[in-house]
């Protein structure tokens, strides 16, 4: 491997809503941040890899940086100021579509106190507006603050996706790769929504068959037409009939509990309304089955 390869991190901050998830998702090239247009949609630092011949770029998500009105809104403030301190570089997110305001404002403060870590500044969503406006908006962002470099993206088109990569990785320490295997994501969301809808079995049916239950999440979209939806589709898999009956309860009501406590906890954490599909199969005697057991994703 050549001496300058590069690894490390860096994050995109920014309010809530400037398109920092689709923004990774789009430089990763596969979903690994759940994107809409809610404010808020991320509660979480999600890290998604970028693997190059020359370095490996791992982007951090983060929710959206606010002034917060609420203990979660702190929380989740201090998550993105902690994160700040430990990344190698930071893309500071501003639409370019929505004129500059006391949000964009409140943030390029807070990074200016970061004073070790380079800041990029990078103008979203250029798809959305005329070449005209990018220019308008460039000139706005860099009379905020002063900044490494100030680059116009679109993660819907790709336009400057490479520029934008290239620049944040001119900024990472020699080193070798972080992340083996080629993974894209060390926390796919749909692992934590299947672990969501296990918790609330295992709450529903309490000791009754605590081990038996395996969840896998088979679709996890938003729906068509729609950005305040997301219908997610999943299968319970238990080892013997019995046990599904024990899961549906009389009448179904113990599985219509279920789903109801599942989606209740999938919303809090994606911020977003949520239609779910839970579906039952029988996988006689999965835990012993080596091929059962790949298949819903306990690997060797």
């Amino acid at each position: 491997m050549s001496e300058e390869f590069r690894a490390g991190f860096a994050c995109f901050v920014g309010r809530p809503n400037v398109g920092k998830s689709t923004l990774m998702n789009a430089l990763v090239g596969t979903k690994v941040a759940i994107t809409s247009s809610k404010p808020q949609t991320t509660r979480r630092v999600i890290r998604g890899v970028v693997h190059r011949p020359d370095a490996q770029l791992i982007i951090v998500d983060t929710p959206g940086l606010h002034r917060p009105r609420t203990l979660l809104g702190e929380r989740l403030d201090s998550l993105v100021l902690s994160t700040l301190t430990e990344v190698d570089a930071i893309g500071f997110c501003v639409p370019a579509n929505e004129p500059i305001g006391k949000g964009d404002r409140f943030i390029a403060d807070k990074l200016a106190a970061v004073k070790k870590t380079p800041v990029i500044a990078v103008v979203t969503k250029c798809d959305l507006v005329s070449r005209e406006k990018i220019g308008e908006q460039l000139l706005a962002v860099s009379q905020l603050a002063e900044f490494d470099e100030i680059v116009p993206v679109s993660a819907r088109s790709g336009e400057q996706l490479d520029v934008l990569g290239d620049l944040l990785i001119a900024r990472l320490p020699e080193s070798p790769p972080l992340y083996a295997g080629g993974e894209l994501t060390d926390e796919p969301e749909q692992v934590l929504v299947a672990e969501l809808i296990r918790e609330a079995i295992l709450e529903g049916v309490r000791d009754e068959l605590p081990h038996s239950i395996a969840v896998v999440v088979e679709e996890m979209q938003p729906r068509e037409g729609r950005d305040d939806l997301l219908d997610v589709y999943a299968h319970m898999f238990v080892e013997r009939p019995s046990q599904k009956a024990i899961v549906i309860g009389h009448k179904g009501e113990r599985l219509k509990e279920v789903g109801t406590r599942a989606r209740a906890q999938i919303e809090g954490l994606l911020g977003t309304r949520v239609f779910l599909d839970l579906r039952i199969k029988v996988a006689k005697d999965w835990q012993r089955d080596p091929k059962q057991l790949r298949r819903l994703g306990f690997y060797d």
